[in-house]
């Protein structure tokens, strides 16, 4: 139960909820044993059997249970002196209305419940969903998307389901049964302990059973994650897998993953009914015993060897009935309980991940950027990959400093140090002289502007891709920066201009078009630092122009750093640091560089062809 109390937790204030789900389920629940116990006066007045019940005078007003029956039996016998039929009416009347008060408690017990099931299932996907986007950006290269996803939802989902139950099961079940059972103590003590044989037996063949139903859930709920992956996956590569002939093999994969979720849903949905079973075929042997039993009591001697009547035994065995119910519902929530639990896990495998980048308690706000990025003694890995080691450099504002490589080296894990997607291992990066950890994140990253080689658009219109985080842009606002970014004529062009719906990550776009406006994002923001990694090697010749002519002006007046595999787009900048195996080891203007004999930068202009 601490998976579900840790989630509870996201319902909270619970008074609001549990006292009148209270209130409102122990009404319901006396009303619901009120009209079995009814029964018996009801016989008594069809088979005209007194037994001694008949009360000549009102009693005398308590507060207890037998007031309140021998005032009932006072009204009745009353009648019937009068006229029998008036007393059937009469009874005939009280379970009427004991019928519509249990259920309309019950209804109002029920809407009580939706309000906590709703306000918790909100919380948690909201703090889920917070989780997801303050963790560090390693996670992402661990975890498939649509296994996140799929714990968003169908888990979300699974527990949505399951804490409505559990809910029900903690307040109503269990009163429904201790009210039954206390109607059932009041009628024979001796059948009533005989009936108690069910509990064990039905607790030992639930409880082997509902050992195996987490394991099955939990590998369940994980294969729905990566069945998502792969249709993220499809989707997203449809033009590569349809290129390369790899349609068959996507969907064998999809076939064998989909097996596995459907024989592992097959096993936990087996043993999830087999529980219910059980416990009903222990209750109606129980039943079947006490029918037996009582029954040939009565048969033998008109009554019980407990004393009851006729009467009172066929309301024993009506409100025993009732009592698998309730019990039979405990089952199948405690079999549905093992399923949200493993969706819990899950859940709260992400909340409770402890974010390793954030804010001090003490943190500053970087109100204006004056002087320098320093990189000083920086050292970086990625688990026990190192990266970088021992980098040293500064980027004095208004500069531009270009990093230069083969893939791997570490440049975009130096682009990514800076605004804190990761933290340093050893040595520190510098903002003004002070480190960037001494910053607030939100402060430091509304300096920055990013134009990455991977162009990233929203499913939403060019307007709002442009202007994204702030939702009080004026047009004109936009426009003066898809000016600079060259991109006004061409959204001009398209159909409904600045309102023109781009499709899935700008997939109506041709690349050049998608870069241009990431561009314009990054020009709107009107950063004093600029980060470009990679941000024309994706496009051809024309549109590279054009591109590298949006960052030209983009670029006017920055600090900036450059990752560029083409050295003909840095050959301008003021200086150019030559990484290899996460070291500096070059560093110059590119008319220095070229010249020193054997050395990396030059073998790479060569290869280049550049002058």
């Amino acid at each position: 139960m601490k998976v579900y109390k840790k989630l509870l937790a996201y319902a909270r204030p619970y008074r609001w909820f549990v006292i009148p789900f209270f209130a409102f389920t122990i009404l319901a629940v006396i009303f619901s044993v009120f009209q079995f116990a009814l029964i018996i006066p009801l016989l008594n007045v069809l088979f005209d059997n007194n037994s001694g019940k008949e009360i000549l005078s009102p009693p005398t007003f308590s507060v207890s249970a037998n007031f309140f029956k021998d005032i009932f039996y006072y009204q009745v016998y009353r009648l019937k002196a009068v006229n029998p039929v008036y007393a059937l009416y009469f009874i005939t009347f009280v379970i009427v209305c004991a019928v519509l008060l249990a259920n309309l408690f019950r209804y109002l017990a029920q809407r009580t419940l939706i309000k906590a099931r709703t306000l918790l299932v909100k919380r948690i996907r909201e703090a889920l969903f917070e989780k997801i986007n303050h963790l560090h950006m390693g996670f992402f290269t661990k975890e498939h998307k649509g296994d996140l996803i799929s714990r968003m939802n169908s888990d979300v989902f699974e527990i949505e389901g399951v804490a409505a139950n559990s809910l029900e099961v903690l307040f109503k079940e269990p009163s429904l049964i201790i009210g039954y059972f206390v109607a059932l103590f009041a009628i024979s003590t001796q059948l009533t302990l005989f009936t108690l044989i069910i509990i064990p037996i039905s607790a030992l063949g639930i409880a082997t059973v509902q050992k195996r139903l987490r394991r099955d859930a939990k590998d369940a709920q994980a294969s729905i994650g990566r069945l998502l992956t792969i249709m993220d996956e499809t989707l997203t590569g449809m033009r590569i897998i349809r290129a390369f002939n790899a349609t068959g093999f996507t969907l064998k994969k999809f076939s064998k993953e989909n097996d596995f979720y459907r024989n592992a849903s097959l096993q936990g949905f087996k043993r999830r009914e087999m529980a219910p079973a059980f416990s009903e075929a222990a209750g109606v042997i129980v039943v079947a015993g006490i029918l037996l039993y009582g029954g040939s009591l009565i048969l033998q001697n008109g009554q019980t060897a407990a004393g009851i009547q006729a009467s009172e035994f066929i309301a024993f065995i009506a409100i025993f009935s009732q009592v698998l119910r309730p019990a039979k519902a405990m089952v199948v929530a405690g079999a549905n309980i093992q399923r949200g639990r493993a969706a819990g896990e899950r859940i709260l495998e992400i909340i409770d991940k402890p974010i390793e980048v954030k804010d001090k308690d003490d943190a500053a706000e970087l109100n204006e950027f004056k002087y320098a990025i320093e990189f000083r003694n920086v050292d970086f890995s990625y688990s026990d990959m190192p990266v970088l080691k021992n980098v040293s450099f500064t980027i004095v504002k208004g500069k531009t400093v270009a990093l230069v490589g083969v893939s791997g080296v570490g440049k975009s894990t130096i682009a990514d140090l800076i605004p804190r997607f990761y933290d340093v291992k050893n040595g520190a990066v510098l903002v003004d002289g002070i480190d960037v950890r001494d910053y607030k994140m939100e402060s430091l990253r509304s300096h920055m502007s990013f134009v990455t080689q991977e162009t990233f658009l929203f499913n939403d219109t060019i307007f709002n891709n442009i202007a994204i985080g702030k939702p009080d842009a004026t047009e004109e606002e936009v426009m003066e920066a898809a000016r600079i970014a060259n991109a006004h004529d061409f959204i001009r062009q398209t159909e409904n201009g600045y309102q023109t719906s781009i499709g899935d990550r700008g997939i109506r776009l041709s690349g050049g078009q998608r870069q241009r406006l990431c561009i314009a994002r990054a020009v709107f923001k009107n950063p004093s630092i600029l980060i470009l990694d990679e941000a024309t090697s994706a496009l051809d010749t024309e549109s590279e122009r054009i591109v590298q002519d949006a960052l030209g002006k983009l670029m006017k007046g920055r600090t900036t750093l450059v990752i560029a595999h083409r050295l003909s787009t840095i050959k301008e900048a003021d200086e150019i640091i030559v990484l290899h195996e996460g070291q500096i080891i070059e560093r110059g203007h590119h008319n220095e560089l070229v010249e020193i004999e054997e050395g990396v930068y030059k073998k790479l202009t060569r290869m280049q062809q550049i002058a």
